[in-house]
């Protein structure tokens, strides 16, 4: 299972990364990659970084105080801010997305090859999107709109949904509150399995949450502090 909220040996990275500056990057500048452009990576301290349409870059982008862009089309490897939001347009393909304080939204038919993650963020998966591996973050809701995970989804304190035939191949799973990043917030994340979507592992529940299962979803079972008895079954859209 993916521990999205150990996030020290991130920051670490980080770290080592931008002591290097400003031999490889800026430190305050934003930085923009032109349409089409090939670049080996960029990286920025207190600035914004932006992929344009059909660029393609081999290396990482990263930035610590800043959104990272990335326009219709463009290939990079990891994209990895600290504090700012990932916006990734349609078509596009990533190794992995990561941020620890910002939101994630991907459109539609992009291919990640590894995790996406944040640990307080929303987290927006549009349709046609694959992710090869794990998603999941601590605080914030969780939307996959007929999008696909390949591992496992999970979150802490966050509200999921699986939209429009979303599907999630491995475990979705709800971490019991506890641990860096964790907020002990109290109130119960609100799960739903909508029309059509399917989780092919189980849903493992280790805090209490409010759990809606569409009756034309699919799910490989409900374990730990609910049990599928438990679970609200709905026939429209939304329960």
């Amino acid at each position: 299972m993916m521990k999205v909220f150990s996030k020290s040996a991130v920051l670490a990275g980080f770290v080592a990364v931008f002591l290097a500056l400003p031999a490889y990057g800026s430190l305050n500048k934003s930085i923009s990659i032109a349409a089409g452009e090939t670049s080996d990576g960029e990286s920025s301290v207190n600035g914004s970084i932006t992929i344009g349409a059909g660029a393609t870059v081999t290396g990482d982008v990263t930035t610590v105080n800043g959104t990272i862009r990335i326009e219709e089309g463009a290939t990079v490897d990891a994209a990895e801010t600290v504090n700012g939001g990932l916006r990734v347009a349609d078509h596009v393909k990533s190794q992995s997305l990561s941020t620890v304080n910002g939101s994630i939204r991907v459109a539609s038919q992009v291919t990640v090859d590894g995790e996406i993650s944040t640990v307080n963020g929303r987290i927006e998966v549009g349709g046609g999107s694959k992710v090869a591996k794990n998603l999941g973050n601590v605080n914030g809701e969780i939307e996959l709109s007929g999008s696909e995970v390949g591992g496992d989804l999970s979150t802490v304190n966050g509200d999921i949904e699986l939209a429009d035939g979303a599907v999630v191949k491995g475990d979705l799973v709800v971490e019991k509150p506890g641990g860096f990043g964790h907020n002990n917030n109290h109130r119960m994340p609100r799960i739903v399995i909508g029309p059509g979507s399917r989780v092919e592992g189980t849903i493992r529940l280790e805090r209490e949450v409010e759990l809606y299962i569409s009756e034309s979803a699919e799910v490989g079972g409900v374990e730990g502090k609910l049990s599928m008895d438990d679970a609200v079954r709905f026939s429209g859209k939304k329960p």
